[in-house]
């Protein structure tokens, strides 16, 4: 996959996120896709991040800004740089209580591809910043 192919790939995963499109952001993945979760755990193939998604959703809603897009040669591997605008909905395990609190978190994702699909990806962000934002209000 050529590194245009690649960012077009990461390009197109992030616009399904930010429209909130989970078939879409799904369809950019493999079948055994290994997500590295920003809680550190690690769960393998596209069903188990399809609960993930719809998870996340009754918690959070996000969208995602200032991204910036960087590939490797060769295009098998792509990290992703953004800025996360979220409202915080409904209580979340080890966090504070939900008020509809809004947070901003400087963010990135890693990416593997092969095949013309992300087969690995590694979110990373500040946990203890976004419950900071939460606790503040």
């Amino acid at each position: 996959m050529s590194e245009t192919d690649t960012r077009a790939l990461i390009e197109r995963y992030l616009a399904a996120f930010n429209a909130g499109d989970h078939e879409a952001m799904l369809a950019c993945l493999s079948e055994d896709v290994v997500h590295d979760t920003r809680e550190g755990k690690r769960e393998i193939g596209k069903e188990k991040f399809r609960w993930s998604l719809a998870e996340r959703a009754r918690h959070f809603r996000e969208e995602l800004a200032d991204i910036i897009v960087m590939t490797a040669p060769a295009g098998i591997r792509a990290a992703a740089e953004f800025t996360v605008r979220g409202t915080y909905l409904a209580t979340a395990e080890g966090l504070p209580e939900a008020r509809d609190q809004s947070y901003r978190l400087e963010a990135g994702i890693f990416f593997e591809v092969d095949d013309d699909l992300v087969t690995r990806f590694t979110d990373c962000f500040n946990r203890a910043a976004l419950k900071a934002q939460l606790e503040k209000g």
